[in-house]
């Protein structure tokens, strides 16, 4: 059963947006921030930042024990603005981009699984945002 409640995560960054924007989009930092904890990591991602454009990304538990694939396809981009995608299960999610001279508010919008509970789809969409802000924050090109 499909609810229609959508969830919410959001963060401020202390950068400019284009650098936030590039973060969030290019694979060699996808790779480095796309995970909820330090015994989860990103081994692999590929990305067509386009509307109709695919996107990829592999995580796995450092162990071994656990990974999946989390993929789809943009149904918006806007440059600076807007990422809106559906991932492979259906499921819509949105991110907007928010810049104000020296940071970004990202706020993901995005419709649960019905595997999890709510809280802890939130609870670990968050973990990874709050990696992205660290990272994008402790990060100098």
């Amino acid at each position: 059963m499909q609810t229609s409640k959508k969830i919410t995560v959001e963060t401020t960054v202390q950068a400019p947006l284009e650098k936030v924007w590039k973060y969030w989009t290019e694979p060699n930092h996808i790779t480095k921030w796309n995970n909820p904890s330090d015994d989860w990591y990103t081994p692999f991602a590929e990305n067509d930042l386009r509307t109709g454009g695919k996107f990829i990304s592999r995580m796995e538990a450092k162990d071994g024990s656990a990974g999946f694939d989390f993929g789809g396809i943009y149904d918006e981009v806007k440059l600076h603005e807007v990422i809106a995608y559906t991932i492979g299960d259906g499921r819509k999610v949105k991110i907007t981009f928010k810049g104000k001279e020296t940071e970004t508010e990202v706020i993901e919008t995005f419709d649960p699984e019905t595997t999890h509970p709510i809280e802890f789809q939130q609870q670990g969409w968050q973990a990874i945002l709050n990696n992205f802000k660290k990272y994008v924050e402790q990060t100098n090109d």
